[in-house]
């Protein structure tokens, strides 16, 4: 829940995370909102699984064939979960991951309420 929550920016729940023992996910909420600092903690200190899981949520197809190769299986759920697609979402109710499907959703509303904006391209 505490995640789900960071992820929707809430930052006292983001702070509760570093602080209690939970720095990936307080890391991954903040890339999951964009953040490449909190991207490259995630790869630097031993978490590539929810790197590869940020960039499979915006379809990076390396992303998803290295979920594969090292058998992240549930990211790649929740991954195609958090894009909305019924199957995934299918297959966590099946295997009462409701947390799982509470997530995604909360992934999906973020991700979709966001605008590209071709001026902040950086070449």
């Amino acid at each position: 829940m505490a995640f789900g929550e960071a992820i929707d920016g809430n930052a006292k729940i983001f702070s509760w995370l570093l602080k209690n023992g939970y720095p990936e996910l307080a890391a991954l909420s903040k890339a999951i909102r964009g953040s490449d600092e909190a991207f490259q903690w995630l790869m630097k200190n031993g978490f590539p699984q929810y790197a590869a899981f940020d960039m499979a949520i915006v379809n990076d197809k390396k992303a998803y064939e290295w979920l594969d190769k090292y058998k992240f299986h549930i990211l790649i759920v929740l991954a195609d979960a958090s894009k909305g697609q019924a199957k995934a979402i299918r297959w966590l109710a099946m295997h009462d991951l409701q947390i799982f499907i509470l997530i995604a959703r909360k992934i999906k509303k973020f991700t979709d309420n966001q605008k590209f904006d071709y001026h902040k391209l950086h070449f």
